[in-house]
């Protein structure tokens, strides 16, 4: 008989690519926050949520539509206390991304996650999810000779509570899950091969995510992946086990896995199974957004199967291997094969349920 209560979760990471319309007004405004774009934004969201609820998906996101310039900066980004020239993401396409430069304390976010709720919940019909830039990913904003009056420790103190706040205020909002973006998890093994810089990221967010209940961990989850721009990566060279042992220390109680892009999968899901703890749970990528070929649900199923021979079911779940736009200027990829690929991870996931279940009950 078929089971009807075994449930494989399945979640977004989070970006949708932007209209088309939209990335050419930006551009010829040259300011993400001109008031004149906001009926474009406006639309944007409108449209990602209907077509994000029309694949099916149990939880969706907004797409990250508003996230200013990408989802590493949108918080900072435009800061009086900071100048351009900071931290380098070197990408395999042989681009590069920077990050701000903090010159002067105090630090505060600009702009906190939670006000893109205020916005998709007048469309949603389905559970919200919001993402959240890590505590680790902005310690890169201080510089490496300290600042003047304003100390490493005072900015690791403000950087805490700030990083907190948001993540409370985006659960008052409605968010049902909050995501903490460390795509920086696996780059800080190819800076610091070590792992002495990783080591230290994992003690700050950990410092963060110790400022919440076990039941409030259980509702917060981490991404981890090898970056994704313009069909590109930053670190899918970095061997996974140099990161996953360390991640799964981090106390949240999801972790979301790039491993669809994964060319030894089999060998990354024994690394998974070994290092996973009992109250966590891992939700492994099963479409790859720079790959531009649009899975089939088939496709998805197996790779469902394939994870359920390493995990548990009850700590199995499934997503994307990365956002699909987390920097605002990437047309590298087309919104519809962003949903044709959910779509198929959706409709994939729920295969293999079907599968697994009557395995279950022969």
């Amino acid at each position: 008989m078929p089971n009807t209560t075994m449930t494989i979760p399945t979640e977004p990471i989070g970006s949708i690519p932007r209209p088309v319309q939209l990335i050419e007004a930006i551009a010829k405004s040259g300011d993400h926050e001109d008031p004149a774009l906001d009926p474009l934004y406006e639309e944007a969201v409108r449209d990602t949520i209907k077509r994000f609820e029309a694949t099916g998906s149990p939880i969706i996101t907004d797409g990250e539509q508003r996230k200013y310039h990408n989802f590493w900066t949108y918080s900072v980004q435009g800061l009086h206390n900071t100048a351009p020239d900071g931290f380098k993401i070197p990408f395999s396409a042989g681009h590069v991304r920077r990050m701000p430069r903090l010159t002067s304390g105090p630090f505060r976010y600009r702009l906190s996650a939670d006000r893109y709720l205020d916005v998709a919940k007048r469309f949603a019909h389905l559970p919200l999810k919001q993402a959240v830039i890590s505590p680790s990913a902005l310690s890169l904003m201080y510089p490496a000779e300290d600042i003047a009056g304003y100390s490493r420790q005072e900015f690791i103190d403000d950087l805490l509570r700030e990083h907190e706040m948001e993540i409370r205020r985006c659960f008052e909002k409605g968010a049902q899950k909050v995501q903490i973006d460390f795509t920086e998890g696996r780059l800080a093994v190819k800076l610091d091969p070590s792992g002495n810089l990783l080591n230290s990221f994992i003690g700050l967010n950990n410092l963060a995510l110790s400022r919440f209940s076990s039941e409030e961990r259980q509702r917060i989850g981490v991404h981890t992946c090898a970056g994704s721009d313009r069909d590109s990566t930053h670190s899918a060279d970095v061997d996974y086990a140099e990161l996953l042992p360390s991640l799964f220390e981090l106390r949240a109680g999801n972790f979301y896995i790039a491993l669809a892009g994964e060319k030894d999968r089999a060998r990354v899901l024994k690394t998974i199974r070994q290092h996973l703890k009992t109250d966590q749970r891992a939700f492994v990528g099963v479409v790859s957004p720079i790959d531009p070929h649009v899975d089939t649900p088939e496709e998805v199923r197996d790779r469902v199967l394939e994870a359920a021979e390493y995990i548990p079911l009850a700590q199995l779940g499934t997503t994307d291997d990365c956002g699909f736009s987390p920097f605002s200027d990437d047309i590298s990829t087309t919104r519809e094969t962003a949903f044709a690929k959910i779509r198929a991870r959706v409709e994939g996931t729920r295969l293999a349920e079907q599968i697994l279940g009557n395995r279950k009950c022969p």
